[in-house]
């Protein structure tokens, strides 16, 4: 909970701030909220108006940094919400979807996520899980001089949650929740995260997607610690997805568009990564994840992988570690340890 003056700060700060807010459906806002210096450029945080006297439900919330905190504020403010009335619900759990959940719950609200975010959530306030972190990224031939740079630019980390309370409640597939006219439902689609949700309102056909399903950008899919195949579990995850007839899909960032269309469109992009990762080991067998992130095609404003931000570069070797990953596990191409780094072959290549 913020202490008074703290809330004072930001009320002032509100008050300054034009809110950027957009009806999308009869009782459904979407807050803008601006993610400065960032590629995804702003945040889609929702709000649905309870029944008069009920509770509010916000569906994330954007980094713990004051941009943000003006922007989701100054929303709330312009729709007649506030903390004491709020339910929060967690899409996932990166920062930019976390980061200022506490801030955005009152005394008796809720803040509902999967479970296993939450664990990560809860495991990342440990010492040990950066250190484990930074030795999968140096496995992966990630620079140490550079995986510092990163660490410390990274707003993944600089503005994340400050910490997990008991106003956290762990979700499940299945679980439901009603609020005004409609009634969410979680679709458990893990790949983005291992506990990445969406939530489905089947009477209206209205589907939350997250960040499993963004329609002019293509959702990072990264190697996680708590997951041997987080590819696999995308994929798997987006032909789930197909089974819903969603006529209206609203992501977290940015436009929404066809969803049935989107779902193909990004199985389609991954069957093309995935050639390209094999195609690239059998010109250059023996290359680091990062050597083989640095020569595959990325959609970035940057001249070479030289001139790549540290975040971006980080996010690239991360989700080339995924296809290198998906790869492996179904026998289209092998690892051998040298000294302290994986090199990568294709089945047939012999290492030097």
């Amino acid at each position: 909970m913020l202490k008074e003056n703290k809330r004072e700060e930001i009320t002032k700060n509100i008050e300054k701030r034009e809110a950027l807010v957009e009806q999308v459906a009869d009782g459904i806002w979407r807050i803008g909220v601006e993610l400065p210096q960032n590629p995804l450029r702003e945040l889609n945080s929702y709000l649905i108006k309870g029944k008069e006297n009920g509770r509010d439900l916000l569906i994330d919330t954007g980094f713990r940094r004051e941009e943000c905190r003006e922007a989701l504020f100054a929303g709330l403010r312009a729709l007649g919400s506030s903390p004491e009335r709020l339910d929060i619900l967690l899409t996932h759990l990166h920062s930019d979807h976390t980061g200022l959940a506490r801030e955005a719950a009152g005394t008796d609200s809720h803040i509902y996520i999967s479970g296993t975010d939450l664990a990560i959530l809860k495991d990342g306030f440990t010492p040990e899980r950066p250190l484990r972190l930074a030795e999968q990224f140096r496995a992966g031939g990630f620079p140490e001089d550079e995986m510092k740079k990163t660490q410390a630019l990274n707003p993944a980390v600089r503005y994340k949650l400050d910490q997990v309370d008991d106003r956290f409640v762990p979700i499940e597939a299945g679980w439901k929740y009603t609020v005004g006219d409609y009634t969410l439902e979680m679709i458990s689609v893990p790949g983005h995260t291992p506990g990445n949700a969406m939530f489905w309102a089947k009477k209206q056909g209205i589907m939350f997607t997250g960040d499993h399903i963004l329609f002019d950008i293509s959702p990072n899919i990264t190697s996680w610690l708590e997951s041997e195949d987080s590819l696999g579990d995308y994929l798997d995850s987006l032909r789930l997805a197909r089974k819903y007839p969603v006529r209206l899909a609203l992501p977290g960032h940015r436009k929404t568009g066809d969803y049935a269309a989107r779902i193909e469109a990004l199985l389609a992009h991954h069957e093309r990564r995935l050639a390209e990762t094999e195609a690239l080991l059998a010109e250059h067998p023996g290359m680091t994840a990062y050597e083989t992130a640095g020569k595959m095609r990325w959609k970035i404003r940057a001249a070479s992988w030289e001139e790549f931000p540290p975040s971006q570069k980080w996010f690239a070797v991360g989700e080339c570690m995924a296809h290198l990953d998906y790869l492996r596990l179904r026998g289209r191409i092998r690892r051998e340890m040298d000294g302290e780094v994986w090199r990568w072959f294709t089945v047939t290549a012999k290492y030097c």
